[in-house]
Parts: C-alpha cells; structure tokens; sequence
C-alpha cells in the first residue's frame, strides 16, 4: 500500500478547534520546535465564537500552516476539511488540547521506517505543566485499573484501537476508506472500517502526546458519559465488536450500589469496593509521585467508571433491551455539546 519511503514521507498534521484559542498556540509551540521539520499544519476552525486565527497567523510566519473558517458541523466533518486541503503523503491527527514532544514526528517517521504501517495510534500522557486535576484526570483515563490498558498501555485487556488525540493513517487508507464519520466515537469507527478493509493498524508506544483533557470534573463527566454511550452505538453498527471490557465500568456502577447497600445489613460487604480504591490511590500514587495527585486520582477514576458506566446502561437500556436503535440527530447533537 504504501507508495512513499518512510523517510521520505511528508505529513499532514489537522486539527479540528472549537474556543480554545490558548490550546492551540501552546500546540503550535511544541510543533514550532519540533526536530523534523518534514511535516505541514492545517488548522480548521469548526464555527467558533471565539477564534484562534491570530494565534495561528502568529505562527504561520515560522510553521508551514493554513488555518480555515467553516460553519460549526463537529470535529469529524472539520477533519475531513482538513484532508481535502491537505497535500501530506500521511495524515495525522491531533487534538487542539495537545502539546506535542519535539521529536514527536522524528518519532513517527522511525516507526514508521522500522515497521510500516498504514495506520497508527500512539499514547498520550500529562505534561509537567498541567494542573493536577488534570494530571490526575489522565492517570484514570490511562490506568490500567480503570481502562484495562485498551488506550496504549503495557498490558491491555483489548487489542488497541487508536483515538483521534494521537493518530494517523496514509492517503491511500483515506482515498480507500473515506473520512470521519459524525456520530459518538469516531476515532474507534474509523479505526474500525480500517482494519474490515484489510489496512495494518500498529501501536507505537514512542510516538506519544501530553494530552491536557478536561480541565474540570464536570466535564470530564460528560465527556465519559458520552464515551459510554458511543460504545452501543459501535455494538449496532458492528454487531459483536463489544467486548467484557466494555462493560466492566457497568458492572462496576452495579456492583458498588448493590456492595453500598448491602452494606447497612452487613458492613463486610464495603470491604471489596474498599480494596479496589486503595489499590487505585497507592498505583495513582506511584504513577504521580505525587500524594494529592494520587488522591485525587480516586476522585477522578470514580468519575472515569461511574460516567462510562452510567452511560453506557443508559444506552443499552434505551437502544438495545427497549430496542428503540440509535437516535442520530441526538448524537449529533450531544457530539457537538462535548
């Protein structure tokens, strides 16, 4: 498939923005010090009321960049915008809350020299800079206690799906495949239709990114809520493709109200839920190096499962056991609102 040298391939790096004008320029300055300069930025700009063009033009005077205006339609169709003004031999996608290494695309193209493939997905991790709200927010959403690892980790309870934070694939899986679509979880529908068409997807661990997230609890609770919800929509349109992995966030909702109850007629029954937390305060605490971070961290893997696990029984209840299917102009909505 592939029909440039790795070492001679020129990337396209597209980023969707919506109101995060500061976001932006903090990436534009780790992709301004990058060590490969072999790569182009198009940035497009989904309808926001708040624009980052003059942090983008203050950039395009050193970074070889096309910033865009179009109308709000959500990330995927601002994506594939961003393909069809692209001219890289290999796309990669980032998110606007992203601060990349500075040999993040010296990286990528080692990997890619060493073990092509047409698509990849990297992980991602907090930066020293970012709060520790977030940093905690990404030791849950990254812990292999709260995730089973399926987002890059060492040991995985699923075979690795790249998500749109740190991804990419070559031109020939876009003209084969075709562009995002808009609905719940893209990233994990696009990876999908990759690997049915027969393209290799690897995970390159070196390739990674500093992800700053959300930067409160209550978004971060909408945002898992919504990831639980997207995980039925994938079941409908790939019927067979959730695993005991998805639903363990749910049976963890189940287990802990049921354990809690209990509880009042035998206090023995709090001991599990117990175990499990201190088990994720003491690896948060080991994985921060931080106490307050570890703490919080409880805090947020909390969230992390009750969210998922909340939406993900809301969905199935409403989609599946009431057989009422999927509501596409509700995801299309509740996408654009994330």
């Amino acid at each position: 498939m592939n029909r440039t040298k790795p070492s001679e391939i020129f990337f396209s790096i597209i980023v969707p923005v919506y109101n995060r004008p500061d976001e932006i320029a903090d990436l534009l300055a780790s992709l301004e010090s990058q060590t490969d300069k072999g790569f182009e930025i198009i940035i497009v700009e989904d309808g926001s009321s708040v624009r980052c063009q003059d942090q983008a033009e203050a950039f395009a005077r050193s970074l070889n960049l096309q910033y865009f205006y179009k109308e709000n339609e959500g990330r995927s169709p601002a994506r594939n915008f961003g393909i069809e003004h692209s001219k890289g031999d290999y796309l990669v996608f980032v998110d606007s809350d992203c601060i990349l290494p500075p040999d993040y695309i010296s990286q990528l193209r080692k990997a890619l020299t060493e073990n092509y493939s047409d698509c990849f997905g990297g992980p991602d991790a907090a930066h020293e800079s970012f709060s520790d709200t977030q940093k905690a927010i990404n030791y849950s959403m990254t812990s292999f206690l709260t995730t089973g690892g399926i987002r890059g980790g060492k040991i995985q309870l699923e075979k690795f799906v790249p998500r749109t934070f740190n991804t990419g694939f070559s031109r020939e899986v876009y003209e084969s495949v075709g562009g995002f679509r808009e609905m719940f979880s893209e990233d994990i529908d696009m990876s999908t239709r990759i690997r049915l068409a027969g393209f290799s997807i690897a995970l390159f661990r070196n390739v990674r990114v500093f992800h700053k997230r959300r930067i409160d609890m209550k978004k971060f609770w909408r945002q898992v809520h919504v990831f639980g919800m997207s995980r039925i929509t994938l079941q409908l349109l790939y019927p067979g493709s959730m695993k005991l992995v998805h639903w363990l966030p749910a049976l963890f909702v189940i287990f802990s109200i049921a354990f809690i109850i209990g509880s009042f007629f035998c206090k023995w029954l709090l001991i599990p839920l117990a175990a499990y937390l201190i088990a994720v305060w003491l690896c948060g605490i080991a994985a921060t190096r931080s106490l307050k971070i570890g703490s919080l961290g409880v805090i947020t893997s909390l969230i992390q499962l009750f969210g998922y696990g909340t939406g993900f029984i809301r969905a199935y209840t409403w989609k599946i056991l009431l057989r009422h299917g999927r509501d596409e102009k509700q995801e299309r909505e509740m996408r654009r609102g994330k």
